[in-house]
């Protein structure tokens, strides 16, 4: 089994004011995707950022922070907005792979997850194992859910993929993002950004510059502290660039693909 996350910077344009889908890189990835699976049989699950269409919202609306009861009737109208952008990035996510051939079944955070103070602690997983074994490629998003301290919150796809690799214990872990792997710094504005061949140590996040774009679930910084969870338990995982034509198919066919590896081992 791999678990394969697809950046909403990919998908989208993550900066935009506006919710804009990428449909060339969208057909693109969908069509490597394909090809990889017509060359090899795998189990896949698929999960996506929120981009453009979750994250304004989320930080219009603030959730995730703390409220007043008197709040509540305008944090349950945010949370329902956020939760019905990201529902249509997914849906014309799935659209597009359908179109390729894939067998892909939506599967919604928010219908079957829950959290504590921002952290998942409940979602059965059955559903996930019934589709898989028969053919399917469930897909699962960046989502707001219900929150037995916070009342609601936002959770990321980072966050999702650390949940399903501890409980579904997969092959793979692939993060698809728009940049080659973790830099000290942005590459795409420092040219003497470092690069990471690998990644080990909570110590070394120290050396990472903040996020730019909008983004509410932790941007870069975030995704390794998920991964390095994964880690300790003995889940390797590698952060590549989505954006490279062949990357996507060449790393679920497991060749050579620069990335990052987030590991503990040596």
């Amino acid at each position: 089994m791999i678990i394969l996350k697809i950046g909403g910077s990919i998908l989208t344009n993550k900066d935009s004011t506006e919710s804009e889908v990428d449909n060339v890189s969208l057909k693109r990835i969908a069509s490597e995707i394909k090809a990889s699976l017509e060359l090899s049989d795998k189990q896949l699950i698929i999960v996506h950022g929120a981009g453009s269409f979750g994250h304004p919202p989320a930080k219009k609306y603030k959730i995730g922070e703390k409220f007043d009861k008197s709040e509540y009737p305008q944090k349950r109208i945010g949370f329902c907005e956020v939760q019905n952008a990201v529902k249509k990035l997914n849906m014309l996510i799935c659209e597009a792979f359908i179109e390729e051939g894939l067998p892909v079944i939506a599967i919604p955070a928010s219908s079957f997850m829950s959290a504590t103070n921002k952290r998942i602690t409940d979602g059965n997983l059955e559903y996930f194992n019934k589709y898989l074994n028969k053919g399917f490629i469930p897909v699962i998003y960046g989502d707001v859910v219900l929150d037995s301290e916070l009342e609601i919150c936002v959770i990321s796809g980072d966050q999702i993929i650390q949940y399903l690799a501890k409980n579904l214990n997969p092959d793979r872990v692939v993060l698809g993002t728009d940049v080659d792997g973790v830099y000290n710094k942005n590459p795409k504005t420092h040219e003497d950004a470092i690069f990471f061949e690998k990644f080990s140590s909570l110590e070394d996040l120290e050396t990472l510059e903040g996020t730019t774009n909008v983004d509410v679930t932790g941007g870069m910084v975030g995704k390794i502290k998920e991964l390095l969870y994964l880690a300790d338990l003995g889940i390797e995982s590698k952060i590549i660039n989505a954006e490279v034509n062949d990357n996507i198919f060449k790393v679920l066919e497991n060749k050579d693909v620069k990335g990052t590896v987030i590991s503990r081992g040596n």
